[in-house]
């Protein structure tokens, strides 16, 4: 008899025995791999995932993958909503959608979904954030229900970013620290992106990816992922940075490499940067890769550059600049350029 080898089944051992499942989070099968009942009950579930119900909420998720706006997120974005897409139609794929549309019962549903992910409050705003462009789209442009009822849910995270950046202080702390040996526990190449990121802003998905030829005589220029390549990022090549840039050693077409001397790829040089903030005693800390961006418009805002320049260096769309400077800038230094700058007007007055 010739073997069927099914694709994404997944397998669960509990109590002595296996449970089979059509994929991850997905329908539990019936009968015993192999047999007629276990490929009908297989079959029956790939069925309702490719081709679901209309009037079923799983449906509005087929149709958000499929339209103009998800088409328009960057590719990063994609492969992390893609995920969420499916672990939100998994879990509400046979409500009706009908059921949306009653806020005050939907709701509770939709906060007990969310605590499961309440240890990592973060994690479920994530979540949420992309159910509720979901439910935005069921509203506009498809009609299917009259409001969102993700609004009016408050966030879980509340920290607020806004004063999180990366010091002086913390950027020694991580390339400098030592294991037992006395040997530097962050890798030169890992410091340099650090450095890097610091210096230009760049999302990591940007900075992997930045070559030499994105160098010219006086500004990087590359345009941005997140935007989908429609913007540029325009950064001048001011002192610091010139030296930065005559430190990395240039061993490949792209400028930051690994310890390989290849080309870094965004999973690896975050899944290094994690490692050395680890090693250097620093896992507490509530510091993360995208922080240097924070640390790059801080830079940029303290030497007294205006909004509308940061968002053209950064390659931030300039009317939602002044929300992202007060995010991420840290209010202290902003505060220190502002009575500096009241200082030097007053000296020429």
């Amino acid at each position: 008899m010739a073997t069927i080898k099914l694709k994404g089944i997944h397998k669960v051992k509990a109590k002595g025995r296996d449970y089979y499942y059509a994929w991850r989070g997905g329908p539990k099968l019936d009968g015993e791999p192999g047999s007629g009942e276990f490929m009908d009950s297989y079959n029956e579930a790939i069925a309702s995932r490719t081709m679901p119900d209309t009037a079923k909420f799983r449906s509005l998720v087929v149709i958000y993958k499929g339209s103009p706006d998800y088409a328009k997120l960057a590719d990063s974005t994609k492969r992390q909503w893609s995920r969420w897409l499916d672990r939100i139609a998994d879990h509400f794929g046979t409500l009706s959608i009908a059921q949306f549309d009653r806020p005050q019962k939907i709701r509770s549903i939709i906060r007990k979904w969310r605590g499961t992910y309440a240890q990592t409050p973060r994690t479920a705003d994530y979540g949420m954030q992309v159910l509720s462009r979901v439910l935005s789209y069921a509203v506009d442009p498809l009609g299917k229900i009259t409001s969102n009822p993700c609004e009016g849910i408050k966030q879980i995270y509340g920290n607020d970013r806004a004063a999180i950046i990366w010091t002086d202080e913390d950027i020694k702390q991580l390339k400098t620290a030592t294991d037992d040996k006395g040997k530097t526990t962050c890798s030169l190449e890992v410091g340099l992106a650090v450095d890097l990121a610091a210096h230009t802003g760049l999302r990591v998905s940007d900075l992997v990816r930045l070559s030499w030829s994105h160098v010219g005589e006086d500004a990087i220029v590359i345009t941005t992922g997140k935007s989908n390549h429609k913007r540029e990022a325009v950064i001048p090549l001011y002192e610091d940075l010139r030296t930065l840039l005559d430190r990395i050693p240039k061993r490949s077409p792209v400028i930051l490499t690994s310890s390989r001397e290849t080309p870094w790829t965004s999973d690896g040089l975050a899944s290094s940067f994690h490692t050395a903030k680890t090693d250097a005693g620093m896992k507490g800390k509530d510091l993360h890769f995208h922080d240097f961006r924070g640390t790059a418009a801080t830079k940029f805002y303290t030497a007294g550059l205006p909004e509308r320049v940061i968002a053209e260096i950064l390659g931030w769309e300039e009317d939602s600049v002044a929300k992202i400077i007060r995010r991420y800038v840290d209010r202290t230094a902003a505060t220190k350029a502002i009575i500096r700058q009241i200082d030097e007007a007053r000296k020429r007055t």
